[in-house]
């Protein structure tokens, strides 16, 4: 693959291995992906799909093979909010990273898209599990990043969070954007593909 087509790229696995202890997790991955895609990892407990996500974000560097990520959000296990902080002032120190110029009122329809408003000015120790969760998805609507990786995005949602986390993939990837999700639940967005992530030997 060319410099310009790679940097042109959302996603791409070329026959790729992650490995812990210099051990192969699971089976080799090959993977293009297309604007729109939904992409849903899958495989049993322990077969590496954490560890695949954090690779392709650059927090761990054993692997064999080769893959393209550009312009990407990454969410895992923990909201990554500081619990000191309002939610607002969570989005907007999350925009400054990105180097976003990002408005007040900006700031406040991410936050009543996923109906977290009301509890704009409120120190994130205070609020739910449920409600944090909700506020790190008002995060990936301010992000300028095309694809999203996410891990087990629905834990501590209830069947409303649910419901909205699906319309906010859904109308990500209307928009041209990418999604690759590891989670326990079905997606159920419209152009979903499965990654199927083969366990290797005691790695399993």
């Amino acid at each position: 693959m060319s410099e310009a087509n790679a940097e042109n790229e959302l996603l791409s696995l070329d026959e790729l291995v992650c490995k812990r202890d210099e051990r192969a997790l699971f089976l080799p991955l090959s993977l293009q992906v297309a604007p729109g895609d939904c992409i849903e990892v899958l495989g049993p407990n322990g077969a590496g799909k954490t560890t695949l996500l954090r690779t392709l974000a650059g927090l761990h560097t054993q692997f064999n093979g080769g893959f393209v990520c550009n312009t990407f959000l990454y969410q895992g296990h923990r909201t990554g909010l500081d619990e000191l902080m309002t939610p607002v002032e969570n989005l907007a120190w999350y925009a400054a990273l990105e180097g976003a110029d990002v408005s007040e009122q900006a700031l406040q329809d991410a936050l009543a898209r996923v109906d977290m408003l009301a509890l704009a000015m409120i120190p994130c120790q205070r609020l739910s599990q449920g409600q944090q969760r909700r506020v790190s998805m008002a995060r990936w609507l301010l992000s300028r990043a095309r694809l999203w990786m996410l891990d087990e995005p629905y834990t501590s949602l209830d069947l409303a969070g649910q419901g909205l986390l699906n319309d906010l993939l859904a109308g990500h990837c209307e928009r041209g954007g990418v999604v690759v999700a590891a989670t326990h639940v079905s997606l159920t967005v419209g152009n979903v593909r499965a990654l199927d992530v083969h366990p290797l030997g005691e790695a399993s």
